[in-house]
């Protein structure tokens, strides 16, 4: 990195740049460990010299720290897929229903940002398109953070609501359901060639939020991908050129998606379940009422405060759907 020509190719450089600092950051959460490890030696020593409880106590409040430490450590060793360390495109789409679940794909939507602030990861919508009466038809966002996709990969599939529906003047429990779909950002564009003859470019004015600027200049990008009949769109950008810019990162993102499903034998390992928006196909359910509970029908974990997942909290899940992801690759190694 110190040689001259290093950035004479600006793309390999950023890319070795991102690797750089990866593996910086695994040495540091590495030696950080390592410090409260040394740390949690000293405190007992001291422990067993003074045996008083204010001292053991203290070793008491070490060691949870030092179990918390290693936890994340053995779950970044989990992210070893060749896209892990990406960022990600999000995308969600309400599924029948109408209002009810287009209000449902925006808490989801909410759920996810409030994640990510959490991490401290950037959030850029690429895409917005606002429901009739409220919430969402589509939304796509963008993601940037060390091992974004690698986390947000369990969230992809079909998604259940069961609530008392605030539409339904009756005050009729409700049942929802809006599909998640997680890609990794592509750094090395080479690795999905796009030939332009093989692309429909079509601009459009906004219909989502961004001033009036947007509504008046049609700087909304749509781009079809005419062999796949794969269609992104991109209207968060002032500039048509930016627009575009974005909308080939979201197409690049999914022709690598598809390319992926080519290759692997499970489709689950992939996509997760992306079947029929509908009964029967989902993930997770989020129950608000007769009670209130967060299931995940893959790892059968559940969380009974669904007000903290809703609001972000979404990392046990995560957890477990890596450790469960991890265990079903270990057994398919040895069958």
């Amino acid at each position: 990195m110190g040689s001259p020509a290093f950035w004479n190719d600006q793309q390999e450089a950023q890319k070795t740049v991102r690797e750089a600092s990866l593996l910086k950051q695994r040495i540091e959460n590495w030696n950080a460990v390592r410090a409260e490890l040394e740390d949690v030696e000293v405190l007992f020593e001291l422990a067993e010299e003074e045996d008083d409880f204010q001292a053991w106590q203290e070793v008491s409040e070490a060691l949870h720290k030092l179990k918390a430490g290693v936890d994340r450590l053995e779950l970044a060793s989990l992210l070893n897929g060749q896209y892990d360390s990406a960022n990600a495109l999000l995308s969600i789409h309400p599924g029948a229903g109408g209002t009810e679940s287009q209000d449902w794909a925006q808490m989801l939507l909410r759920m996810y940002t409030r994640w990510a602030e959490k991490q401290g990861y950037g959030v850029e919508t690429l895409d917005f398109l606002p429901g009739e009466e409220a919430g969402i038809k589509s939304a796509t966002v963008h993601i940037k953070g060390p091992n974004a996709y690698g986390y947000l990969q369990s969230e992809k599939g079909v998604h259940r609501l069961v609530r008392i529906s605030p539409f339904d003047a009756s005050g009729r429990r409700h049942t929802s359901f809006a599909s998640v779909d997680v890609m990794p950002e592509i750094d090395d564009q080479g690795a999905i060639e796009i030939d332009p003859s093989d692309l429909r470019i079509d601009t459009f004015r906004s219909s989502g939020a961004g001033g009036q600027h947007v509504n008046k200049t049609e700087s909304a990008v749509r781009v079809t991908h005419i062999p796949t009949g794969i269609v992104v769109s991109c209207q968060s950008e002032r500039s048509q050129h930016a627009n575009r810019e974005a909308a080939m990162r979201v197409l690049r993102a999914k022709l690598l998606e598809r390319k992926m499903e080519e290759q692997e034998a499970k489709l689950a390992e992939i996509r997760g379940e992306q079947r029929e928006i509908a009964w029967g196909s989902q993930i997770r359910s989020y129950v608000f009422c007769p009670y209130t509970m967060v299931k995940d029908h893959r790892t059968e974990m559940e969380i009974g405060n669904v007000e903290a997942v809703m609001d972000g909290e979404i990392d046990p899940l995560i957890e477990a759907y890596l450790h469960w992801k991890a265990r079903a690759q270990g057994q398919g190694a040895l069958s």
